[in-house]
């Protein structure tokens, strides 16, 4: 695909990479820090993102020089038809980089044929290792099947496998060395991530969270923790590892000591929003001109406005952060 001459930019010097692409706002859980218990209003069926429109999303900003793209929810594996449509994206450039964030419930069935339709590797989103702690956590029964999922991917060859772990205090806090430990047995990346407190009317409040220098103090307690030097595009992780421990650990202190400077990220809502940035409320309507049959020009200047919308750095965890309406089930992440 010809790309074209230059590649996303924002009005601070970060070039734009890698998008976060939404496919679904539903899910098959209901966690806690995510989504209330009921009374959950999902995106009509009519205003998401067909297939063929997110392929032409995804033809577009390729041709921008993202190169990198994670397919979310909600929880994408619910959506039907998913594997076609890995495969089908996966077939618009072979330099592209297709991963996808999941809870695990249906990973197990699908890991393989995700492989085969060109899934590079699954992150998979995971806060318990105690079944009775999973139910009350997710509302759901089901760790055994994310279990299953985690091991279905290792053997599809889904790797590096990353496992996803929110800390929340006084819920799970103290399985963060448990989490730790998986990396002395398997060579997976655990990541350690801090609660954000997106949106308010749910179970947990910004009190909740356990913040970075807690989590890194948790980990010494394991064995000695040894730090790794960043190797190409800066992420937002820190990464440690266990002498002689196969897999990797990873800190991201998304609230307490904030990683803007190095974002190089975009986010599309399942119903075609250009969010330029997680905490923030200023989405960029791309759906209106899908839907209107605009000119790929125009579909690319649209997505190169919304870079330009990037904000310098979010508030949150600032006296001036306001919580947006949506949920992260409904961002994507």
């Amino acid at each position: 695909m010809k790309k074209s001459n230059a590649g996303l930019q924002d009005n601070f010097g970060r070039t734009i990479e890698y998008l976060r692409l939404s496919v679904t706002d539903r899910c098959n859980l209901r966690c806690r820090y995510c989504m209330p218990a009921e009374g959950i209003d999902p995106i009509k069926h009519k205003d998401v993102l067909s297939y063929e429109e997110l392929l032409r999303v995804v033809a577009i900003a390729v041709r921008c020089g993202v190169h990198k793209i994670r397919v979310t929810g909600g929880e994408p594996l619910v959506r039907k038809g998913l594997v076609g449509f890995i495969r089908d994206m996966s077939g618009i450039s072979s330099e592209v980089e297709i991963t996808l964030t999941t809870n695990g419930i249906l990973l197990a069935d699908m890991a393989a044929d995700l492989r085969k339709a060109g899934l590079s590797r699954v992150n998979v989103s995971l806060d318990t290792l105690r079944e009775d702690r999973f139910e009350q956590i997710t509302r759901r029964p089901g760790l055994q099947r994310v279990l299953d999922g985690l091991h279905a991917a290792d053997a599809a060859g889904l790797t590096p496998l990353k496992i996803n772990m929110v800390p929340i205090r006084g819920v799970n806090d103290d399985e963060v060395a448990d989490f730790a430990r998986l990396t002395i047995d398997h060579p997976w990346e655990i990541r350690f991530i801090e609660f954000m407190p997106v949106s308010g009317g749910l179970d947990f409040t910004p009190e909740n969270m356990f913040p970075a220098a807690a989590i890194l103090a948790e980990l010494e307690k394991v064995g000695k923790l040894l730090p790794e030097l960043r190797q190409g595009p800066a992420g937002p992780a820190r990464m440690f590892h266990f002498p002689d421990a196969p897999g990797r650990i990873g800190v991201i202190p998304a609230v307490s000591e904030h990683f803007c400077g190095e974002c190089n990220r975009m986010r599309i809502t399942a119903d075609g929003r250009i969010r330029p940035c997680l905490f923030s409320t200023e989405e960029i309507d791309l759906r209106s001109a899908l839907r209107r049959r605009a000119s790929d020009a125009e579909l690319e200047a649209i997505m190169r406005n919304a870079a330009c919308a990037k904000p310098e750095r979010h508030h949150i965890g600032e006296k001036d952060f306001r919580q947006g309406h949506r949920r992260m089930h409904g961002i994507g992440g």
